[in-house]
């Protein structure tokens, strides 16, 4: 327990917090967030301590050569944010990439005008207020010239619609949703768009007769904005899915074919191609 005269001698030490109740160390990737009762007194603080951990990379490392849109799910805590600032620093410093950062809680590059050495190369945009980060997305496209883009907590309609306008310009997204499975973000009418949104298709007799199936059924609407998505089940056991033919699949009531990459017992990485979706490990 601690005491009021703490928390407020521990609030003047952090200084203000955002618009989404969060506040970071200057020249540290750590997360302060309070919990504030209905009058808006801080009664409560959650301290997440941030470290720039490399050795993640390896991972992902030969899908970034593909240059191609990728989306990460996973719990809190299974270390999506690490993976990107990872990946801005290798596209900057490696692939020589232009980067540039949409960090709405300050948790990528941290606190402070100068960002982490952590992510390298890459550029920042920091966001005033969390209900404009799809603003700033669009706004560093159109004004910035990026090769990439990458932010964190995909998490409204405003933002997937943002996402699906950046990659249609041709420049490659990474980024994090809400949700653990590929079937979590499909059924989200909030984010569907990510991975191609669904109608509901009615088909005439004998396309209904020729597919075996119901008059009524349900279709990918769009191509999806990233081509790729990762669900991170634990630090070291990815499921990767080609997003356009798992939908498909799962649309159909079938098990996709995927890919597991795990770390054996020298941390290689080993990638299992070809796995039947329904055999992954929880």
């Amino acid at each position: 327990m601690v005491s009021l005269e703490e928390l407020e001698h521990a609030q003047n030490a952090i200084g203000d917090f955002g618009g989404d109740n969060r506040a970071g160390i200057e020249g540290t990737l750590h997360r302060i967030s309070a919990i504030k009762s209905r009058k808006g007194l801080i009664i409560g603080l959650t301290c997440r301590v941030g470290r720039a951990v490399s050795g993640q990379i390896d991972m992902v490392y030969d899908m970034l050569q593909y240059e191609k849109s990728i989306l990460f799910v996973g719990r809190p805590g299974v270390g999506k944010t690490t993976v990107l600032r990872e990946i801005a620093r290798v596209l900057s410093d490696e692939f020589h990439k232009r980067v540039v950062i949409i960090d709405t809680s300050n948790e990528i590059g941290g606190d402070g005008n100068i960002p982490h050495a952590a992510i390298g190369g890459a550029r920042r945009m920091q966001v005033t207020e969390p209900s404009m980060q799809h603003k700033v997305m669009i706004e560093a496209v159109e004004n910035h010239m990026p090769e990439v883009i990458i932010v964190d907590e995909i998490g409204t309609a405003a933002e997937a619609l943002a996402c699906r306008s950046i990659a249609q310009r041709g420049v490659m997204l990474i980024a994090t949703a809400h949700g653990q499975q590929l079937e979590n973000i499909l059924k989200n009418p909030t984010l569907s768009d990510l991975v191609g949104g669904v109608e509901t298709v009615t088909l005439g007799d004998g396309e209904a007769k020729a597919r075996r199936s119901q008059k009524t059924i349900l279709e990918r609407q769009a191509p999806p904005t990233f081509e790729f998505l990762i669900e991170m089940r634990q630090r070291h056991y990815w499921v990767t899915h080609q997003t356009e033919k798992s939908v498909d699949i799962l649309l159909r009531g079938k098990s996709p074919q995927v890919e597991v990459r795990t770390r054996d017992k020298k941390f290689k990485v080993v990638i299992e191609r070809s796995k039947s979706y329904d055999e992954c490990e929880a």
